[in-house]
Protein backbone atom coordinates (compact mmCIF):
# COMPACT_ATOMS: atom_id res chain seq x y z
CA UNK A 1 0.00 0.00 0.00
CA UNK A 2 1.61 3.56 -0.86
CA UNK A 3 2.41 5.35 2.04
CA UNK A 4 1.58 9.26 3.10
CA UNK A 5 4.94 10.05 2.37
CA UNK A 6 5.25 9.52 -0.75
CA UNK A 7 2.19 11.87 -1.08
CA UNK A 8 4.76 15.07 -1.63
CA UNK A 9 7.07 13.14 -3.99
CA UNK A 10 5.08 13.83 -7.22
CA UNK A 11 6.80 12.65 -10.38
CA UNK A 12 5.68 14.49 -13.96
CA UNK A 13 2.35 15.35 -12.99
CA UNK A 14 0.77 17.70 -10.38
CA UNK A 15 0.94 16.97 -6.12
CA UNK A 16 -3.46 17.14 -6.24
CA UNK A 17 -3.05 14.16 -9.35
CA UNK A 18 -0.28 12.47 -7.17
CA UNK A 19 -2.64 12.61 -4.20
CA UNK A 20 -5.50 11.39 -5.99
CA UNK A 21 -3.94 8.59 -7.30
CA UNK A 22 -2.70 7.29 -3.79
CA UNK A 23 -5.76 8.01 -2.87
CA UNK A 24 -7.52 5.26 -5.16
CA UNK A 25 -4.90 3.02 -4.18
CA UNK A 26 -5.10 3.06 -0.68
CA UNK A 27 -8.95 2.39 -1.08
CA UNK A 28 -9.08 -0.07 -3.30
CA UNK A 29 -10.71 -3.11 -1.70
CA UNK A 30 -11.18 -2.06 1.44
CA UNK A 31 -14.18 -3.54 3.43
CA UNK A 32 -17.13 -1.62 4.26
CA UNK A 33 -15.88 -1.07 7.31
CA UNK A 34 -12.33 -0.69 7.02
CA UNK A 35 -9.42 -0.68 10.17
CA UNK A 36 -9.40 2.59 11.68
CA UNK A 37 -5.52 3.13 11.12
CA UNK A 38 -5.97 2.58 7.55
CA UNK A 39 -8.53 5.58 7.45
CA UNK A 40 -6.16 7.47 9.68
CA UNK A 41 -3.00 7.16 7.12
CA UNK A 42 -5.85 8.39 4.49
CA UNK A 43 -6.45 11.56 6.80
CA UNK A 44 -2.73 12.16 7.52
CA UNK A 45 -2.15 12.06 3.77
CA UNK A 46 -4.65 14.25 2.72
CA UNK A 47 -4.16 16.19 5.32
CA UNK A 48 -0.28 16.91 4.52
CA UNK A 49 -1.69 17.87 0.95
CA UNK A 50 -3.80 20.33 2.13
CA UNK A 51 -0.89 21.23 4.57
CA UNK A 52 1.32 21.93 1.53
CA UNK A 53 -1.92 24.05 -0.81
CA UNK A 54 -2.04 26.45 2.14
CA UNK A 55 2.02 27.01 1.63
CA UNK A 56 1.60 27.27 -1.90
CA UNK A 57 -0.96 30.11 -1.17
CA UNK A 58 0.83 31.94 1.14
CA UNK A 59 3.54 32.38 -1.04
CA UNK A 60 1.48 33.41 -3.65
CA UNK A 61 0.13 36.38 -1.16
CA UNK A 62 3.70 37.13 0.86
CA UNK A 63 6.36 35.07 -0.85
CA UNK A 64 8.72 33.45 1.45
CA UNK A 65 9.28 35.75 4.27
CA UNK A 66 8.20 34.68 7.69
CA UNK A 67 5.10 36.34 8.75
CA UNK A 68 5.74 35.46 12.77
CA UNK A 69 7.20 34.99 15.86
CA UNK A 70 11.21 34.59 17.01
CA UNK A 71 12.30 34.80 13.43
CA UNK A 72 9.70 37.19 11.38
CA UNK A 73 10.75 38.48 8.51
CA UNK A 74 13.68 36.00 7.92
CA UNK A 75 13.51 35.14 4.28
CA UNK A 76 12.66 31.34 4.13
CA UNK A 77 12.51 28.45 1.42
CA UNK A 78 10.06 27.45 -1.16
CA UNK A 79 10.09 24.14 -0.28
CA UNK A 80 11.21 22.41 3.12
CA UNK A 81 13.49 19.46 3.22
CA UNK A 82 11.84 17.90 6.19
CA UNK A 83 8.35 18.17 7.74
CA UNK A 84 5.48 20.57 7.01
CA UNK A 85 6.72 24.10 5.66
CA UNK A 86 3.39 26.28 6.28
CA UNK A 87 4.22 26.39 9.70
CA UNK A 88 7.34 27.41 9.51
CA UNK A 89 6.50 30.12 6.99
CA UNK A 90 3.84 31.73 9.66
CA UNK A 91 6.09 31.46 12.36
CA UNK A 92 4.01 29.25 14.97
CA UNK A 93 6.26 26.17 14.47
CA UNK A 94 7.53 24.62 17.67
CA UNK A 95 6.03 28.33 19.67
CA UNK A 96 6.26 25.76 22.82
CA UNK A 97 9.87 26.53 22.31
CA UNK A 98 9.36 30.20 21.78
CA UNK A 99 10.06 31.97 25.23
CA UNK A 100 13.06 29.31 25.71
CA UNK A 101 14.88 30.84 23.00
CA UNK A 102 13.99 34.63 23.55
CA UNK A 103 15.59 33.40 27.32
CA UNK A 104 18.80 31.62 25.93
CA UNK A 105 19.25 34.70 23.36
CA UNK A 106 19.11 37.47 26.26
CA UNK A 107 21.75 35.57 28.38
CA UNK A 108 24.71 36.52 25.73
CA UNK A 109 25.87 33.13 24.28
CA UNK A 110 29.11 32.36 22.21
CA UNK A 111 27.67 29.78 20.22
CA UNK A 112 25.00 27.70 18.94
CA UNK A 113 25.35 23.91 17.88
CA UNK A 114 22.31 22.84 15.98
CA UNK A 115 22.41 19.43 14.86
CA UNK A 116 20.00 17.99 12.53
CA UNK A 117 19.67 21.56 11.46
CA UNK A 118 17.95 20.49 7.64
CA UNK A 119 17.40 23.78 5.34
CA UNK A 120 18.55 26.27 8.33
CA UNK A 121 15.15 27.05 9.93
CA UNK A 122 17.07 26.99 13.23
CA UNK A 123 20.67 28.04 12.09
CA UNK A 124 19.55 30.86 10.11
CA UNK A 125 16.76 32.01 12.52
CA UNK A 126 19.08 32.10 15.47
CA UNK A 127 21.53 33.49 13.70
CA UNK A 128 19.62 36.65 12.69
CA UNK A 129 18.06 36.55 16.40
CA UNK A 130 21.54 36.31 18.34
CA UNK A 131 23.99 38.82 15.86
CA UNK A 132 26.89 38.26 18.22
CA UNK A 133 26.56 34.46 18.17
CA UNK A 134 28.44 31.98 15.76
CA UNK A 135 26.11 29.01 15.13
CA UNK A 136 27.56 25.97 14.03
CA UNK A 137 24.94 23.66 11.65
CA UNK A 138 25.55 20.13 11.73
CA UNK A 139 23.46 17.51 8.69
CA UNK A 140 23.78 13.66 7.49
CA UNK A 141 21.74 14.91 4.25
CA UNK A 142 23.85 16.68 1.42
CA UNK A 143 20.54 18.24 -0.04
CA UNK A 144 19.98 19.72 3.79
CA UNK A 145 23.34 21.45 4.13
CA UNK A 146 23.13 22.99 0.55
CA UNK A 147 19.85 24.04 1.21
CA UNK A 148 21.24 25.67 4.76
CA UNK A 149 24.18 27.52 3.24
CA UNK A 150 21.73 28.70 0.52
CA UNK A 151 19.34 30.42 3.44
CA UNK A 152 22.19 31.26 5.04
CA UNK A 153 23.37 33.18 2.34
CA UNK A 154 19.97 34.96 1.65
CA UNK A 155 19.54 36.19 4.98
CA UNK A 156 23.22 37.84 5.62
CA UNK A 157 24.30 35.47 7.94
CA UNK A 158 26.74 33.04 6.39
CA UNK A 159 29.77 34.23 7.64
CA UNK A 160 28.14 33.21 11.29
CA UNK A 161 26.58 29.98 9.94
CA UNK A 162 29.30 27.04 9.62
CA UNK A 163 27.89 24.53 8.24
CA UNK A 164 29.13 20.36 8.81
CA UNK A 165 28.18 17.45 8.25
CA UNK A 166 27.69 14.09 10.88
CA UNK A 167 28.67 15.16 14.35
CA UNK A 168 29.58 12.55 16.70
CA UNK A 169 28.94 12.12 20.35
CA UNK A 170 32.75 13.40 20.86
CA UNK A 171 32.10 16.64 19.22
CA UNK A 172 31.34 18.73 21.84
CA UNK A 173 34.78 18.62 23.19
CA UNK A 174 35.84 20.95 20.29
CA UNK A 175 33.34 23.82 22.21
CA UNK A 176 34.41 23.23 25.59
CA UNK A 177 34.12 26.43 28.18
CA UNK A 178 31.84 28.37 25.63
CA UNK A 179 28.54 29.79 26.84
CA UNK A 180 27.19 27.24 24.41
CA UNK A 181 23.39 26.44 23.01
CA UNK A 182 22.98 23.31 21.88
CA UNK A 183 20.20 22.25 19.08
CA UNK A 184 19.22 19.15 18.25
CA UNK A 185 16.69 17.26 16.32
CA UNK A 186 17.69 14.37 14.87
CA UNK A 187 14.19 11.81 14.76
CA UNK A 188 15.62 9.48 17.57
CA UNK A 189 19.75 9.87 17.30
CA UNK A 190 19.78 12.14 20.32
CA UNK A 191 20.64 8.69 21.99
CA UNK A 192 23.43 8.64 20.35
CA UNK A 193 24.50 11.73 19.86
CA UNK A 194 24.03 13.44 23.64
CA UNK A 195 26.74 11.21 25.66
CA UNK A 196 28.25 13.38 28.41
CA UNK A 197 30.15 9.99 28.77
CA UNK A 198 31.97 10.83 25.48
CA UNK A 199 31.86 14.77 25.81
CA UNK A 200 32.00 15.89 29.30
CA UNK A 201 31.95 19.31 27.61
CA UNK A 202 27.93 18.96 27.73
CA UNK A 203 27.29 19.44 31.18
CA UNK A 204 28.01 23.20 31.12
CA UNK A 205 25.97 23.48 27.89
CA UNK A 206 22.29 24.45 27.83
CA UNK A 207 20.52 21.99 25.87
CA UNK A 208 17.24 21.74 23.73
CA UNK A 209 16.34 18.34 22.44
CA UNK A 210 13.75 17.03 20.54
CA UNK A 211 12.81 13.63 21.85
CA UNK A 212 11.41 10.24 19.71
CA UNK A 213 10.46 7.91 21.86
CA UNK A 214 8.30 6.83 18.68
CA UNK A 215 11.62 5.69 17.01
CA UNK A 216 13.57 5.15 19.79
CA UNK A 217 11.59 3.49 22.98
CA UNK A 218 13.17 4.93 25.77
CA UNK A 219 14.85 8.02 24.43
CA UNK A 220 12.84 10.85 27.05
CA UNK A 221 14.24 8.44 29.78
CA UNK A 222 17.45 7.78 28.87
CA UNK A 223 17.93 11.80 27.95
CA UNK A 224 16.37 12.42 31.82
CA UNK A 225 18.63 9.26 33.31
CA UNK A 226 21.89 10.62 31.62
CA UNK A 227 21.44 14.84 32.31
CA UNK A 228 19.65 14.42 36.01
CA UNK A 229 23.00 15.15 37.92
CA UNK A 230 24.17 17.80 35.77
CA UNK A 231 21.20 19.74 34.24
CA UNK A 232 17.88 21.20 35.51
CA UNK A 233 15.28 19.53 33.38
CA UNK A 234 12.02 20.48 32.11
CA UNK A 235 9.65 18.63 29.60
CA UNK A 236 7.83 20.76 26.96
CA UNK A 237 4.65 19.53 25.57
CA UNK A 238 2.74 20.68 22.19
CA UNK A 239 0.45 23.09 22.92
CA UNK A 240 -2.56 24.19 20.47
CA UNK A 241 -1.40 27.44 18.44
CA UNK A 242 -2.86 30.60 18.82
CA UNK A 243 -1.47 33.59 16.26
CA UNK A 244 -2.39 37.11 14.45
CA UNK A 245 -3.81 35.21 11.05
CA UNK A 246 -2.91 36.52 7.86
CA UNK A 247 -5.61 38.70 5.59
CA UNK A 248 -5.76 35.57 3.32
CA UNK A 249 -6.16 32.96 5.96
CA UNK A 250 -9.00 34.66 8.24
CA UNK A 251 -11.85 33.66 5.96
CA UNK A 252 -10.57 30.54 4.77
CA UNK A 253 -12.46 27.27 6.73
CA UNK A 254 -11.52 26.80 10.80
CA UNK A 255 -10.23 23.14 9.27
CA UNK A 256 -7.05 25.32 6.86
CA UNK A 257 -6.38 27.34 9.75
CA UNK A 258 -5.69 23.65 11.86
CA UNK A 259 -4.16 22.81 9.15
CA UNK A 260 -1.93 25.69 8.65
CA UNK A 261 -0.29 25.00 11.74
CA UNK A 262 0.12 21.34 11.68
CA UNK A 263 3.39 20.09 12.19
CA UNK A 264 2.65 16.91 10.91
CA UNK A 265 3.71 14.87 13.65
CA UNK A 266 2.81 10.93 13.74
CA UNK A 267 2.91 10.87 18.13
CA UNK A 268 3.91 13.76 20.80
CA UNK A 269 7.57 14.34 20.25
CA UNK A 270 7.95 16.36 23.51
CA UNK A 271 11.06 18.33 24.14
CA UNK A 272 13.66 18.79 27.18
CA UNK A 273 15.09 22.41 28.02
CA UNK A 274 17.86 21.60 29.69
CA UNK A 275 20.15 24.07 31.82
CA UNK A 276 23.16 23.50 33.73
CA UNK A 277 22.91 23.30 37.46
CA UNK A 278 24.74 26.05 38.81
CA UNK A 279 27.69 25.33 41.15
CA UNK A 280 26.70 25.41 44.83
Amino acid sequence: MPGPGAALKPAAMSLTTHVANLTRAMVQGWPAEPPADLVYQLLRLLGRWRSQMLANTFMRHQGTTIWGGPFKGMEYVGAATEGALVPRLLGTYESELHPHLAAFAAEGLDCVIDVGCAEGYYAVGLARLMPAVTVHAYDIDERARKACAELAAKNGVAERVIIGGEFKPDGFEAFKGKRALVMLDAEGAEVDVLQPGLSPALAGMSIIVETHDLYRPGAIATMVARFSPTHEILRVDQQPKTFELPPWLKPLPHLDQLLAVWEWRAQPTPWLVMRPKRAG
